[in-house]
């Protein structure tokens, strides 16, 4: 247990309770943390990526932490989660005893997983985590908070449609209509699960109540790509505006939720690893996502939020290994093409030709790191248990520093 961890029972003590006040002295008060966020949020990583994480000697007492006895994912005895948005249906709730298979789908998880196992460990209390998270939403409009106020076009994408012979007031009555519904959705499924705890915990005790510990907000993708909203996010305070609506999302969750304390933790998008680190043909995204970046953090800067709120740079969960593996065998795939083109090969040919490639041009490790490691896109984070799982872990661990923050100020 890392030495952060200990300190999340003194976190708790500074949340705010939900489900009615009790004394101090009373330590089986159920936890309850709410995971919000998209597609990152809800967890591509297959649970046939776990043996990865296991070949790394820095992850490998992660993955024990999350097997059981019998070596099949872990099935937590303290923690109890309901998700929505992680279904067939994006209003379909999906509930029980915590164990992989909350995520995307029942195959995959999300950072979920590892924060509740760490959550169990920091504390003797029984834990619920309440998710609500939906695959390609943004902040600047599906999770609009109400304090924000409307989403109002800016010049440029008002030029754009007239340039298109848009109807900019039909435009506008759509954008309003779209505004702020995965926030209210949120929201009301929050309340809900807490107006009747043991719908989900069944052995939750109504005298000793409950209480919001923690939120942990992980997304950013939509906002980041949108040129639209942020026409300037490849210089300095092109995203401003992600951190003025990120800002009111927490004073909002904050009222809404009659918790304003409660500690929340900003996981900052990080596909690709750090930026310093990019490769060549990296270089061209950099300053977007260095901005991205800064704009999502921002808030944990900011003197109202400095000690209960906490941004956590998923940049540094990123596999370095999978990377270099996977450019390495897309170079190869290039060349099987490129052979492919000038031989006039046949399909079969050609897989017949990258199979050559790769077994002479990696080495086996290389081979199975990409086998085992990798199960989705590199926007979904590789659909990797070791990277979402180590974002898990450290959403989870950020929640204890918030009390260490406090008391340094």
């Amino acid at each position: 247990m890392k030495p952060s961890l200990k300190l999340l029972l003194s976190v708790f003590a500074l949340t705010s309770l939900f489900c009615g006040h009790t004394s101090a002295a009373e330590k089986k008060k159920l936890q309850v943390f709410i995971l919000a966020g998209q597609s990152n949020m809800q967890g591509h990583a297959k649970i046939s990526t776990f043996e990865h994480i296991g070949m790394d000697p820095a992850t490998k007492p992660m993955l024990d932490a999350m097997l059981g006895p019998d070596g099949k994912p872990k099935v937590c005895e303290r923690v109890w989660i309901s998700a929505l948005g992680c279904g067939k249906d994006e209003q379909e709730e999906r509930m029980g005893t915590l164990t992989a298979g909350f995520g995307a789908s029942a195959e995959k998880v999300g950072p979920e997983f590892t924060f509740g196992i760490y959550m169990e460990k920091a504390t003797d209390a029984p834990v619920l985590l309440i998710k609500t998270a939906w695959g390609g939403k943004s902040l600047n409009t599906d999770f609009r908070p109400p304090s924000a106020g409307p989403y109002v076009f800016n010049e440029q994408q008002l030029g754009a449609f007239q340039k298109q012979g848009k109807d900019v007031a039909a435009m506008n009555a759509e954008k309003a209509k779209a505004t702020g519904v995965y926030y209210r959705l949120m929201i009301e499924h929050v309340k809900k699960v807490l107006a009747d705890p043991k719908r989900v915990v069944p052995g939750y005790d109504a005298a000793q109540g409950c209480e919001i510990a923690g939120f942990a907000w992980f997304q950013g993708w939509n906002d980041m790509v949108d040129g639209g909203t942020y026409p300037n996010r490849d210089k300095a305070g092109g995203y401003d505006a992600y951190s003025t609506a990120m800002a009111h999302f927490i004073r909002d969750v904050r009222k809404d939720l009659n918790a304003p304390k409660m500690p929340f933790v900003i996981g900052v998008i990080g596909v690709g690893g750090p930026t310093a680190e990019y490769a060549p043909d990296q270089q061209r995204y950099k300053p977007t996502h260095d901005n991205i970046r800064a704009a999502m953090a921002a808030p944990a800067l900011m003197p109202e939020f400095k000690v209960n709120v906490a941004a956590v740079l998923t940049e540094k969960y990123w596999d370095k290994e999978l990377t270099a593996a996977k450019a390495k065998e897309n170079a190869l795939k290039q060349q099987a093409k490129n052979l492919a083109k000038d031989g006039n090969l046949k399909p079969a040919e050609e897989k017949a030709a990258l199979d050559k490639l790769r077994a002479e041009g990696m080495t086996e490790r290389e081979r199975t790191v990409l086998e085992k490691g990798i199960s989705n896109l590199e926007f979904h984070y590789l659909g990797s248990a070791k990277i979402l799982g180590g974002i898990g872990k450290g959403l989870a661990e950020a929640m204890a520093e918030l009390k260490q923050l406090k008391a340094a100020k």
